[in-house]
């Protein structure tokens, strides 16, 4: 329950729910797999972060990858931290990503 419990970020008093934004990272051709979570602010309270994995060989950037969520959604449910990996996200004997493993990558 602790992981799930919170699948939205509260970015400077908006919500931000993170599988809206997963959604529309599914739609990318080049991401396999992603991710969002909450990355601590200290003014905002939280910004979006993204964790996707994409094949070898990609050259999805960063800012390709925010304007494709911004063509989407409002600008402030667009990543500011990114990580794009080739290898598999970490997930639980279930299945389910290990979102709190993931925030480790942007500490």
């Amino acid at each position: 329950i602790v992981d799930r419990a919170k699948d939205m970020i509260i970015r400077g008093g908006e919500n931000v729910y993170c599988s809206e934004i997963e959604d529309i990272l599914y739609k990318h051709p080049d991401i396999s797999d992603a991710a969002i979570i909450g990355v601590p602010h200290k003014v905002l309270g939280e910004e979006v972060g993204a964790v996707v994995t994409v094949p070898p060989g990609s050259t999805l950037t960063p800012e390709e990858l925010k304007r494709w969520v911004g063509a989407s959604l409002a600008s402030f449910k667009v990543p500011a931290h990114v990580r794009i990996m080739n290898e598999p996200l970490l997930r639980n004997a279930n299945g389910k990503i290990l979102k709190r493993e993931l925030k480790a990558l942007f500490e």
